[in-house]
């Protein structure tokens, strides 16, 4: 099913564009810096605020909640969740922190200074990626569709479809999410590529190909299933650090065209 996925992506991605339509660009990574990353942390969600990064990372009995100093990419603060949950997305709205996971239909809500737990909201299905763009939270869910909810209460809004020339993604490929600006930067679950997709439309407007960050060497002594996840928007700089499932690096880059 993975091999299916990665090549009906490359096949989206690589097929004759319609004359009609201008052509979407394809980005790549340019490295500015690189980080140290745990690579015992299997992340799923990655945000960054005034300095610091945190990070949510998943798996069945290892799921945590992080505050991370970027510099030796130590967790400065860690919270282990419940062997019963596998953690997902992870977003900052004000001053609390927002969890997912994965199949418990359950948001983690947590004081964002203090890392205590203050509540948590039931949803259906599953939770994939979540970001915030300062009015709505934008929610993946292994679906071509991206979920608009309201950020204190949660309730789902609306709920659209992700298209690339006209055609909706195959299912299992929206993951971590980032809201910047006008777009919706979504990870393309099992492959080396990020989307960039407009948030009013659904349209999918950029493609990233971060196929080398890693070198073959890298790649090579990576566990299983240790693939491309985790994006967070650094505004000040205006730099995205982006890292893997166990990646023993983070990078810091900006997209620009080949």
């Amino acid at each position: 099913m993975h091999r299916i996925i990665l090549a009906l992506i490359t096949l989206l991605a690589l097929r004759p564009l319609q004359a009609q339509a201008p052509p979407i660009p394809r980005l790549l990574p340019e490295v500015l810096n690189v980080y140290p990353h745990d690579a015992d942390a299997f992340t799923q969600g990655l945000l960054w605020h005034e300095g610091y990064l945190y990070e949510s990372t998943g798996l069945y009995g290892a799921s945590t909640l992080r505050r991370v100093d970027i510099e030796s990419g130590e967790a400065l603060e860690l919270l282990t969740l419940d062997e019963l949950y596998f953690a997902e997305g992870l977003e900052r709205v004000g001053n609390r922190l927002i969890q997912l996971t994965w199949k418990a239909g359950r948001a983690f809500v947590y004081d964002f200074a203090s890392f205590e737990l203050i509540d948590a909201i039931e949803y259906d299905g599953e939770g994939w990626g979540l970001c915030y763009d300062g009015r709505y939270l934008f929610m993946s869910d292994g679906s071509p569709f991206l979920s608009i909810r309201d950020p204190q209460s949660f309730a789902l809004i609306f709920r659209g479809a992700v298209t690339w020339e006209g055609q909706l993604l195959p299912a299992q490929l929206l993951n971590e999410l980032e809201c910047v600006g006008d777009a919706v930067y979504a990870n393309a679950w099992n492959t080396d590529y990020i989307f960039r997709i407009d948030k009013y439309t659904g349209v999918v407007t950029a493609l990233v190909d971060a196929s080398a960050l890693l070198t073959e060497a890298e790649r090579a002594a990576l566990r299983p299933g240790s693939v491309l996840n985790g994006i967070a928007y650094n505004p000040e700089a205006d730099t995205f650090f982006i890292t893997g499932k166990n990646w023993p690096k983070l990078f810091e880059v900006v997209f620009t065209e080949p």
